[in-house]
């Protein structure tokens, strides 16, 4: 018999449109030979079934989700669902909020549990964690909500340029390089309002940015070839994520020596945080040294996404790996 899979997509963040990109390309990876496949897209307490053909989404038809146990009542027969695929990019998740109403009603789910899911959507906190087993991380500050700095204090601390983001957000929305001191505070104000109101301002790390996906497979924990990122843009900002300006180099250029380097220190990090299921750990290379910029639990996984183009350079069926992520999160 069937699996029933359940890809939950959409959130309450500004991914929320990339989040319904990446659960159709999970629906794609899939083996429906297999599974039997559905889209669940929650957006605050809006959490319904949405008909999909396969290529698009069909708004007009949907089935309300019973949160008491992630059932649908589906013309006239109740769904029941055996394993979700959170797909979700920011909050509820991707911090562990989704995580923690999944383990109260035991649903098996493909990414990293609640503590995990927590510290990771916090870049200052993951990377001051991870900076305790001697990875590299730039330096930086963090501002809660509501408060204020002086920007001589940035200059001071962190010098010039730095980047000015959002603590828990993602895909560089309301992310910006600031390279002089009079646009410091717009660029605090711009991240302040964006996710959870949390901001972090890095110090800038001059190299070769990489990435590399890693996975927990009923065989091991397989880590990925290495993608080099190479924006066409100021940095690796929303325009080059989504619209093209970036060139993205799979296997990436680095000797053979460095992306052993690479790939093992992403098997660690992996181990470190406790994750589950894929991720993605992003570098800058600064001389030999890779130096930790974020690591992503629930990465993109469009066609174009840098997990599907690594898996790909390894050889591998996406296929084939989705199988093995969701038999592995369901001890199957």
């Amino acid at each position: 018999m069937k699996k029933r899979i359940a890809i939950v997509a959409g959130g309450d963040s500004s991914e929320h449109v990339v989040s319904l990109r990446s659960a159709q390309g999970i629906w794609s990876f899939l083996n429906h030979d297999k599974y039997d496949t559905y889209i669940i897209i929650m957006k605050g307490k809006d959490w319904h079934l949405v008909n999909y053909d396969g290529k698009n989404y069909h708004t007009d038809e949907t089935w309300p989700i019973d949160r008491n146990d992630f059932s649908v009542v589906k013309d006239g027969v109740r769904l029941m669902f055996d394993f979700a695929y959170i797909i979700i990019h920011g909050t509820p998740g991707e911090n562990g909020l989704l995580q923690g109403y999944f383990d109260l009603i035991g649903m098996p789910y493909s990414c990293c549990g609640v503590l995990t899911a927590a510290l990771t959507c916090s870049k200052y906190f993951c990377n001051k964690y991870l900076s305790t087993m001697g990875i590299p991380v730039a330096k930086s500050i963090l501002l809660h909500k509501g408060e204020t700095i002086e920007t001589e204090t940035v200059v001071e601390e962190l010098g010039l340029p730095v980047f000015v983001k959002p603590n828990a957000g993602g895909s560089s929305y309301a992310t910006t390089k600031v390279k002089e001191a009079g646009r410091l505070q717009q660029a605090i104000y711009d991240a302040m309002h964006e996710a959870t109101g949390e901001v972090i301002i890095e110090s800038f790390m001059q190299g070769t940015e990489i990435t590399c996906g890693c996975y927990m497979s009923r065989h091991g924990l397989t880590a990925l070839p290495v993608t080099e990122v190479c924006p066409k843009t100021e940095f690796f900002d929303v325009d080059a994520k989504y619209n093209g300006a970036v060139e993205e180099i799979t296997p990436a250029r680095l000797s053979a020596e460095k992306t052993q380097r690479v790939q093992a220190l992403t098997k660690q990090i992996y181990t470190y945080i406790g994750a589950k299921g894929i991720i993605r750990v992003d570098y800058i290379i600064i001389g030999n040294e890779p130096h930790l910029l974020e690591v992503n639990t629930t990465p993109g996984m469009t066609a174009t996404s840098f997990i599907p183009q690594e898996v790909r350079a390894a050889g591998l069926n996406i296929q084939d790996v989705m199988d093995d992520v969701i038999q592995a999160s369901m001890k199957i």
